[in-house]
């Protein structure tokens, strides 16, 4: 049975992911929307939401439902530890020198020197470039942020039957949060750590991702019923310890190599 802190865990978790998703879209949009066109950026950005919410409601509900609890954390627990250490491996290097950090005021520089060199053409009276541009930008990293809440959704539903609607409000509540964050700015939200939520993210997705896959391979036994791990819950905070003290020693192990040569992936 889930408890309130269980349900507020949740909602944060896809809160954190899908802020740092929003603050990178949030950039492109405002680029374009300054640049080009205010009304084909918001009208792309909006069309972007409905295309994934609709998405979100059919491949969520879908899983749940019709494919066995245990394997279906077998996919789940598997895609987030394939996403989750990309995302790792991309903190550790910028930890540790290795890779430039996310910057989000060069990224708005280049997107709105891209946008003035762009043509003209407009379709149902909208600026086309703008349109697409701003579609592609929410609509792929919505993906991500899709993924985070399916996976950590339903996942959950074993124990909450609410918790996609949960993991979708945690998702929901982060755009606002950033509109209203880049209206007071009135530009990129270079000053958000990105860098750190997108570790701590990381390291979130790995722990759950070994932690579901572990108990997913309980579908190869012959009642297909999940394991259960030694500790139960507590074993999360085993595997997150683990996790960070993994990331911990890369980031030291790589940093001489950034002083001592230059080095940059």
């Amino acid at each position: 049975m889930t408890t309130p802190t269980d349900t507020i865990g949740l909602m944060l978790a896809v809160f954190a992911a899908s802020f740092v998703e929003c603050v990178e879209a949030f950039t492109i949009v405002l680029a374009i929307g300054l640049t080009r066109s205010w009304k084909a950026a918001i009208v792309g950005s909006i069309v972007a939401l409905v295309a994934l919410s609709a998405t979100v409601a059919v491949v969520g509900v879908g899983l749940g439902t019709f494919v066995n609890a245990a394997f279906l954390q077998i996919i789940v627990g598997s895609l987030m530890l394939v996403f989750g250490l990309q995302w790792l491996r991309k903190a550790i290097l910028r930890s540790s020198g290795l890779k430039a950090i996310h910057n989000e005021e060069k990224i708005f520089q280049e997107e709105q020197e891209a946008a003035r060199q762009a043509g003209n053409k407009k379709h149902l009276g909208l600026d086309w470039f703008a349109f697409v541009v701003s579609f592609k930008a929410v609509f792929l990293e919505g993906l991500e942020v899709m993924f985070i809440v399916i996976t950590f959704g339903v996942s959950a539903s074993k124990d909450n039957p609410d918790a996609m609607f949960h993991a979708s409000l945690g998702a929901l509540a982060a755009l606002p949060i950033v509109i209203i964050m880049g209206y007071i700015a009135r530009g990129p939200l270079s000053s958000v750590p990105e860098n750190a939520l997108k570790f701590t993210v990381a390291l979130v997705l790995c722990t759950f991702g070994v932690y579901w896959s572990a108990e997913g391979l309980g579908y190869f036994s012959p009642d297909h019923t999940s394991m259960e791990w030694p500790g139960g819950d507590w074993a999360l905070l085993a595997l997150l310890v683990l996790w960070g003290i993994i990331s911990y020693v890369s980031v030291k192990v790589l940093r001489p190599y950034h002083k001592s040569r230059g080095l940059h992936v």
